[in-house]
């Protein structure tokens, strides 16, 4: 028989309005009704904004109550016929929210409305002539239950009026919350806990008949997820009670020592309170031997979910920093004797939003998970998502294929909550903001010094434009710590993972994200391959340090720490890279205090040369002229681009300071006196100077310029002669002067190239427009220095085009080649094709690169060069 009704329960507060409540009998949702029936209802006051509602069966029939919840647009309730998790949390024109609540409190129904929240509990204790069951109560004829029913009050949105219920009142579960234990020092490592652990003593990780193994398993977890925060070793269950030996007896006969067995994570041992019926030892003297002859950090409480002041007090008296962890989940009044708890795993499909959190963040929370039966990933994303722990129980035995890389995902969820256990555990929670999308949800975390987003998502196909409001404070940035990218301030939209289909609705279903709002602490100068931090807004904060990581940060890899205010070369620190580079600035307790990304577009070339500085000279040397100072813009041209030519100088205007140039490029003469001055050798000697004879200059051509000598020999001459290689944009500052000219002299009209048929088959490309007493224009010859005076330009620089390619300082990688910049073109223009490098005089602004190999392959017979000194 189904009897249906509701309530409308008056509740005179003053002048406050009267809230309802609703409830099922035997599975049939209420509807609104005036009939009165099955159910005698009667509501007294029962203290400040507290009812007491109690249920009398006054039918012939056995009812059975549940759902009772206030009526609200947010509200928690059972939802489904889950046996062991049934509440649900309800929000407007969204999918419920399947939530997982205190063992205690299974039954509860909350909802909120307009600034009032409303709870209501069944008093476990006041059923009568019924039977109590998870959800619901079993009422008899005659039978008879009491809930109460709590009303506050809350300003803001939805969650705070569930901040005030769950975190602050703590369900009225007791008058006042002792915080001495979480202020406890020595007790706040746990804090930072995220991997642990459960190994029984016969497991061949532990000991494997000839040898231990906790060394290896370190190892092997720190590559996969950075190794684990605590190992517990179980010698006791299921083989306590096989002979006389108690629990402790057990310990003290494993082979070898426990001490620092597991080092250097930390170690848990198990104490069974069901152990009474062998060796009869006083239990927490007992514990106490253990603990001092194991120097254990803390102990697994097996089948409670609760400590004790006498369980802490024993492991005080051994050492302190001993962390009591409790099988299930500590209900509020339990917490206050113990900080940490797991979320068992006989809730084998884990709901989504751990409302334990959400009561006292700081309670360490690890959620029982098991590799053996099925990948889980959808474990370490509800952990991740909920910001807590994992423990891996590996008691029953077995490591499939795909274990490894289950534990790297491990990895990847537990380098996020490492970096940011601050806000997990100190910060404001505040779950489920709105986003845009349904299926997918968001909770943020908040200190003074950052804003965390984890972010949980059950559709496949991945998200492309997920958006949820920020705080938007000044002076902070957003990144994407997940994918690492920095997100753009204003039109940000995060991208979240997609999954297999065929995972949906398993135990590895879902894909997680992390966004955070940083203080822009992290600001650096990035010019070509060279990286600049300014430590100028944290450089005085003590500890803080910054790593460099090449792409995404993960345990696979080791961060290259680096100092503020030092310049270092990317591609010294990490060989030939493009991609991203994350910058991330770590604070005292190694958490991130921000993060910025560097993206280097593939195949862009970046200067890696650097220009070094030599003795000033105070008047002109022999054969040099001093280039003023003065403004200049640099621009420039190519040619054939198939390899593309750097672009981080262009259209950069800079001033350059005044220095010294040669007349002339370096020529024959000049290279045999050093030759003969230092005995240079080259440590490629292929090609060089392999226009001399017999090591000789030919006769005629000592005042020619120099060339096949690389880059590391002119290098060599200049350092001897107290000079240096021009940089490109010195060199084009020196040729084109302040009045930025195309050609070195006064040019008029205009400069062309044409092509000429030669025969039928042959056509010739022909430059013209420039005066043939100016420069060479290309005739295939080679010429001494100063030959064209009239081609001199203002500074008094000669043979800067039509003579040789001149090499400058700057040289480039560019992910695959490394390259030189040259300058002015040469004599030689081979012209019956446009695939040839176009040689002959060329414009001052035109660049040329020299594609490095080999000394011996770079040294050319148009290529020579010119020095400068500072």
């Amino acid at each position: 028989m189904l009897f249906r009704t509701i309530m409308f329960l008056m509740i005179c507060a003053g002048a406050k309005a009267q809230p309802n409540f609703s409830y099922e009998v035997n599975k049939e949702k209420l509807g609104i009704v005036v009939e009165r029936v099955g159910f005698n209802v009667t509501t007294t006051p029962d203290g400040d904004r507290k009812w007491k509602v109690k249920f009398s069966n006054d039918t012939k029939d056995t009812l059975t109550l549940r759902n009772v919840v206030p009526e609200g647009d947010v509200y928690i309730t059972g939802y489904g016929e889950h046996p062991l998790s049934r509440a649900h949390l309800f929000l407007p024109q969204r999918i419920p929210v399947n939530v997982v609540l205190p063992d205690n409190a299974w039954e509860l129904g909350y909802a909120s409305q307009d600034g009032r929240c409303m709870l209501m509990r069944r008093d476990r204790e006041s059923v009568q002539n019924g039977q109590r069951k998870r959800f619901e109560t079993v009422l008899y004829p005659g039978g008879r239950v009491v809930y109460h029913l709590w009303v506050r009050s809350y300003r803001g949105t939805w969650q705070e009026g569930l901040r005030v219920m769950f975190q602050q009142e703590k369900l009225f579960d007791l008058d006042h919350f002792d915080e001495s234990m979480y202020l406890r020092k020595d007790l706040q490592w746990m804090k930072k806990a995220y991997v642990m652990h459960l190994i029984m003593a016969w497991d061949k990780f532990y000991y494997d008949g000839k040898q231990f193994n906790l060394k290896a398993f370190n190892e092997r977890g720190k590559r996969l997820y950075g190794g684990d925060d605590v190992i517990g070793i179980w010698p006791t269950w299921p083989s306590l009670g096989l002979d006389q030996r108690n629990q402790f007896d057990l310990y003290r006969d494993l082979p070898g020592t426990l001490k620092g067995a597991a080092a250097p994570s930390k170690l848990f041992i198990a104490y069974n309170p069901w152990d009474e019926s062998t060796r009869a030892k006083r239990h927490l003297s007992g514990l106490k031997e253990l603990l001092r002859e194991t120097d254990a950090d803390g102990v697994v409480l097996d089948t409670r979910g609760e400590s004790s002041k006498e369980l802490q007090s024993a492991a005080d008296s051994v050492k302190r920093g001993v962390i009591m962890y409790s099988e299930g989940m500590a209900v509020p009044k339990d917490m206050p004797n113990i900080v940490s708890g797991r979320v068992h795993n006989a809730l084998y499909y884990v709901p989504m939003l751990n409302l334990n959190k959400f009561i006292k963040p700081d309670f360490s929370i690890f959620r029982v998970a098991e590799v053996y039966k099925e990948p889980i990933r959808r474990e370490f994303n509800t952990s991740f998502f909920n910001g807590y722990g994992t423990e891996l129980n590996i008691f029953a035995p077995g490591q499939p294929e795909w274990v490894e890389e289950q534990y790297k995902y491990l990895g990847r969820t537990t380098f996020a909550l490492r970096q940011h256990s601050s806000n997990f555990t100190n910060g404001i929670y505040t779950p489920l903001i709105p986003v845009n999308r349904d299926s997918i949800w968001v909770n943020r975390w908040d200190t003074n010094h950052k804003t965390i987003y984890t972010i949980y998502s059950i559709i496949p196909q991945g998200v492309q434009d997920l958006r949820f409001e920020l705080r938007n404070k000044p002076g902070y940035h957003v990144v994407d710590l997940w994918k690492h990218r920095e997100l753009e301030g204003g039109s940000w939209k995060v991208e979240v993972e997609g999954f297999r289909a065929g995972d949906l609705g398993t135990n590895n279903e879902g894909a997680v994200g992390m966004v955070a709002e940083f203080p822009a602490l992290l600001r650096f100068q990035l010019d070509g391959d060279f990286l600049k931090v300014d430590g100028g807004r944290w450089k005085g904060e003590e500890g803080f340090r910054v790593q460099v990581w090449r792409d995404k940060p993960s345990y696979e890899q080791t961060p290259i720490f680096i100092e503020a205010n030092r310049t270092y070369a990317l591609s010294d620190l990490f060989g030939s890279v493009e991609g991203h580079i994350v910058l991330q600035l770590v604070d005292r307790q190694n958490e991130l205090a921000d993060e910025r990304v560097i993206f280097l577009k593939p195949g862009e070339a970046r200067k890696v040369s650097i220009q070094e500085r030599t003795k000033a000279a105070g008047s002109a040397p022999a054969e040099m002229v001093k280039i003023p100072e003065g403004k200049f813009v640099f621009k420039t041209t190519s040619g054939d681009a198939f390899i593309p030519y750097p672009k981080q100088d262009e259209g950069k205007t800079v001033n350059i300071p005044s220095f010294y140039m040669d007349k002339y490029p370096v020529t024959n003469r000049m290279f045999a006196v050093f030759l003969k001055a230092t005995g240079y050798r080259p440590t490629d000697r292929k090609n060089f100077l392999m226009h001399w004879v017999g090591g000789k200059i030919p006769a005629g051509m000592e005042e020619f310029p120099v060339v096949y000598v690389s880059y590391e020999d002119a290098k060599a001459y200049a350092k001897w002669a107290g000079k240096r290689l021009p940089t490109e944009m010195e060199w084009q500052y020196a040729a084109q002067t302040a009045d930025l000219r195309e050609w070195p002299w006064e040019q008029k009209g205009k400069v062309g190239r044409e092509e000429v048929e030669v025969t039928s088959t042959l056509t010739v490309v022909k430059l013209t427009g420039i005066d043939s007493n100016l420069c060479n224009l290309g005739n295939g010859r080679l010429y001494k220095v100063g030959s064209y005076p009239l081609g001199v330009n203002p500074n008094g620089l000669y043979d800067l085009v039509g003579s040789v390619w001149q090499m400058t300082n700057d040289v480039y990688i560019n992910g695959n080649y490394r390259l030189i910049m040259l300058k002015g073109g040469s004599y030689f223009n081979p012209s019956s094709s446009w695939w040839y490098v176009q040689g002959g005089p060329r414009e001052l602004h035109y660049r040329q690169m020299l594609l490095r190999v080999s000394q011996g392959f770079e040294r050319n017979g148009t290529v020579g060069f010119r020095c400068v000194r500072d």
